[in-house]
């Protein structure tokens, strides 16, 4: 397993758990506040990482820096999304309004331009042979 795939596995993990650990929390505590934080932390980060480092692992793309700049803003948005999201709506820290909002949306964007990357990683791809 290839480096790239690697980070997007670790990072699906990571928020795996987070998601796991939310959900408890809620279901522990009755209230059900994370919910919208819970289900994207497992969508986006959890199952659509984990996808994408699979993919990475059956295809070969042929250009690495498309494959690279798809890596990381898949994980930087993902991470700025959740972390908006959580700061915007449950109000943790005394964060202006504008500050979270802007986290929120700019995770939303740059998560955004990771699903038009890896559409276009699409057609830079060959199958791995099998070894």
């Amino acid at each position: 397993m290839k480096r790239g795939n690697l980070v997007l596995i670790r990072f699906s993990a990571l928020f795996s758990v987070i998601g796991a650990v939310l959900g408890a929390h809620m279901a522990g505590s009755g209230s059900y506040a994370f919910r919208p934080i819970h289900a994207h932390i497992l969508v986006v980060g959890w199952l659509t990482l984990f996808a994408w480092g699979v993919y990475y692992e059956i295809f070969t793309i042929s250009s690495k820096k498309l494959a690279v700049g798809h890596t990381w803003t898949a994980i930087i948005g993902t991470t700025c999304l959740v972390l908006g999201m959580w700061v915007y709506y449950l109000k943790p820290f005394d964060f202006s309004e504008g500050l979270s909002l802007g986290l929120y949306i700019g995770g939303g964007v740059t998560l955004l331009i990771s699903f038009i990357l890896f559409f276009i990683t699409t057609f830079f791809i060959t199958k791995k042979e099998d070894k």
